[in-house]
């Protein structure tokens, strides 16, 4: 009997390392090739010099993109007929949402792109060094599901080719290797979800991206003492072309892995990431979230301030414009909680 167990517990073993060996075998390696410039367009969504956010609340996942969509005027803006389009989520695990996005959110934005003539909508991402892979994660999240579903291909990046890129003005990593998939999309879609973060203090627009980077480059494995200035900084590597952020519900303590979690449903949506995350922090600072969170202000956030510095997005409070739409009458609760949020934004 007691060999009987071994030999399942070995087999078990062995399926871990193998489901995690594209995974665990970028620690040990490093991409080769010639390091390219970052990939940046200019935000279309700016009016007037300031970054537009359009914050949508009501219950059904497609209307709120598709209103937030519309209210952007993003068919014009991003043009993607014929175009190659990235979505990229957040897929840490294979946990439902708030952990990663919402797949019902997922399946309206690639429903929109491929209403839009898009070429080809990929969804890509990379899980967490820790996790059984992505592929696994993607299926058991549904997102894999709900991509195929509207028409879109799931990619795995740890299965593709990593290209360096430098980082113009970074100070604690000067390239980052990135996933091939955001440089050679036409389009690329951030489709991350609001939720908290125990290292990095929040986890939306800008930590998204580190799924598209490097496994060996994360920035625990850069700089443990400067996670969140690492994560701003990464982010010089490209520039999205929209982001459309899950509030469908969100993780306001904890995380990134699990936490507490509140159903909002909302969705907000810009072109700009600092300008959106800004937003989701004020939202999370409404809530009993942690203490790093709560002790400063939004605009003083150290994932925010340094993006500032290296000029990645909104700066102050008179750069953002906020427009938040109800598609039924909101409960009074949901209503004070976005008063409250609007005050910790123009604080």
């Amino acid at each position: 009997m007691i060999a009987g167990l071994l030999g399942l517990v070995a087999l078990v073993l062995v399926a871990v390392v193998l489901l995690r060996w594209r995974v665990l075998r970028q620690l040990f390696s490093r991409p080769a090739g010639e390091v390219v410039s970052p990939r940046y367009r200019a935000d279309g969504f700016q009016r007037q010099g300031r970054s537009r956010v359009v914050l949508v609340r009501g219950h059904e996942p497609r209307q709120l993109v598709y209103e937030c969509l519309e209210r952007l005027d993003a068919a014009e803006k991003l043009a993607v007929a014929g175009k190659k389009v990235l979505v990229k989520p957040n897929v840490v695990t294979g946990s439902p949402a708030p952990t990663t996005t919402n797949p019902e959110v997922v399946r309206a934005v690639c429903q929109w792109l491929r209403e839009q003539g898009a070429g080809t909508v990929w969804v890509g991402d990379m899980s967490a060094v820790m996790s059984l892979g992505t592929p696994i994660s993607m299926k058991n999240c549904g997102i894999e599901q709900a991509a195929r579903e509207a028409g879109a291909i799931p990619v795995y990046f740890e299965e593709h080719r990593w290209i360096p890129v430098r980082l113009p003005g970074a100070r604690y990593v000067k390239e980052i290797p990135v996933s091939e998939f955001v440089l050679n999309a036409d389009r690329v879609i951030n489709l991350p979800v609001i939720k908290s973060h125990k290292w990095a203090t929040y986890s939306v627009c800008m930590k998204n991206f580190v799924g598209a980077t490097h496994a060996k480059y994360r920035p625990y494995m850069i700089d443990s003492e400067h996670w969140e200035e690492i994560v701003s900084e990464i982010n010089l590597a490209y520039r999205p072309d929209l982001n459309i952020v899950d509030g469908t519900k969100v993780m306001y303590a904890g995380g990134p892995w699990r936490g507490d979690e509140a159903a909002l449903g909302l969705v907000l949506a810009g072109g700009d990431r600092v300008a959106c995350d800004a937003v989701a922090a004020a939202l999370m600072k409404t809530f009993p979230t942690h203490e790093r969170l709560r002790a400063k202000g939004v605009w003083e956030q150290k994932q925010i301030r340094h993006a500032q510095r290296l000029g990645l997005g909104a700066d102050r409070p008179a750069s953002l414009e906020l427009e938040i739409h109800h598609l039924e009458a909101p409960p009074r609760e949901i209503e004070s909680r976005l008063e409250e949020m609007r005050k910790f934004l123009s604080a």
